[in-house]
């Protein structure tokens, strides 16, 4: 029997596949599709194909994500178990981290907060508040859903051109909070407001909210870290944001190599604690 377990994370928007071997992620890819199986699919046939990865060398496939459901009892020909997205991002966020009993901030098209211990994995709560809120405002609101062309614009922006600032009310900061802290998202919105500062409202506005979930979050919990996981924890602009929110409540995030993967790690190595 093989001894490689593929791990996949069909979510609504981009599907990722890890392998893993010996406990480790040996491999790792995603693709987008415009449905679960081809996702599925694709995302495996891309991962044996880059990787010259042998049909005898896979004892086991987990799905997990959006489209998990869509997927029967195998997959080419190899067995394949089905896992709780939450789960999964418990078992690979505490794997990403090195150590257990940790708080999980998941940003991908929405945002999930997971509670990870040794012995037990919940989901905390959330918002549908993501990366998905970024595409479908800057939609409407710049004409474009190319993503990186709106973080290009948005490195570009200046937040008082349409964030009412609590210097623009009281003249100075309230409490631990500076005059620069967002008193109202989108409160100010001058005419003058381009593109450009749109488009940082945007993404701090979405930044802004998981943040002080997760400041919440980790309060609830007695910690004073969270760990950032799923497509959004790479988003330079969206770390600067939570940097000035641990600035404020002196909570940390933490951004583990791999993190956009923690889903699919978490399926597959679920196959390991069978």
């Amino acid at each position: 029997m093989g001894k490689m377990i593929i791990g996949i994370d069909i979510g609504s928007t981009t599907t990722k596949a890890v392998c893993i071997e010996n406990g480790e992620v040996i491999h790792k890819t995603k693709t987008k599709a415009a449905d679960a199986v081809t996702s599925a699919t694709g995302a495996f046939g891309k991962m044996i194909v880059e990787n010259g990865v042998k049909m005898n060398q896979i004892r086991k496939i987990m799905i997990t994500g959006a489209g998990a459901i869509k997927i029967e009892d195998e997959l080419f020909g190899i067995s394949t178990g089905k896992t709780g997205e939450f789960e999964s991002i418990g078992i690979g966020g505490m794997f990403l981290a090195g150590r257990d009993n940790i708080v999980i901030a998941n940003i991908g098209t929405g945002t999930a907060i997971v509670d990870a211990r040794k012995d037990h994995i919940s989901h905390m709560g959330g918002s549908g508040v993501g990366g998905g809120t970024i595409l479908g405002l800057a939609k409407k609101l710049l004409s474009t859903s190319d993503f990186n062309g709106i973080m290009a614009l948005a490195e570009q922006g200046r937040l008082n051109q349409v964030d009412l600032l609590l210097e623009d009310i009281m003249g100075s900061g309230l409490s631990f909070l500076n005059g620069e802290s967002t008193a109202a998202n989108f409160g100010k919105m001058l005419d003058t407001a381009r593109n450009e500062d749109i488009a940082l409202g945007i993404v701090n506005m979405v930044y802004q909210v998981i943040g002080m979930l997760s400041v919440f979050a980790a309060k609830s919990r007695n910690t004073d870290r969270v760990v950032v996981t799923g497509n959004g924890s790479g988003n330079q602009i969206g770390k600067k944001v939570l940097n000035m929110i641990t600035e404020l409540y002196r909570v940390t995030f933490e951004y583990p190599e791999d993190a956009e993967y923690t889903t699919a790690i978490g399926a597959g190595l679920s196959a390991l604690q069978d």
